[in-house]
């Protein structure tokens, strides 16, 4: 007898009902796409977030690297610069009859006037 009675039970279609279930609708349906915006909202930021950190750190070792050349290249300058100096110094010995008189005795075995050489092997 109560499976007769749960069989006659039926629903009441009342106005008030109808909005109700009306109104749960609409609200599944903006918390769906809340949760989509979020959803796609979350996603960008993410690809941003990695593109960002990709550039910093690619730009971070492109800026070692020039740190790392620019010092090689600093120490090769003073380099040159020393090695600058020291021609500029022989430049001006060049110019002196003497200094050119000494390395021809020194290179060629010239000797000065009334000048002995000896050949003396180590």
């Amino acid at each position: 007898m109560s499976l007769e009675r749960s069989k006659k039970i039926t629903e009441l279609q009342s106005q008030y009902a109808m909005e109700q279930e009306r109104q749960q609708q609409i609200s599944k349906r903006r918390k769906r796409g809340l949760f989509r915006r979020l959803l796609l909202l979350g996603i960008l930021v993410i690809v941003t977030s990695s593109v960002i950190v990709t550039t910093l750190f690619s730009q971070s070792s492109a800026i070692n690297e020039k740190n790392e050349q620019k010092e090689k290249l600093e120490e090769e300058l003073a380099g040159l610069e020393k090695e600058e100096n020291i021609l500029r110094e022989e430049i001006v010995k060049l110019n002196d009859d003497e200094y050119i008189a000494k390395i021809a005795r020194r290179d060629y075995f010239l000797s000065d006037d009334n000048e002995i050489i000896f050949n003396i092997k180590e």
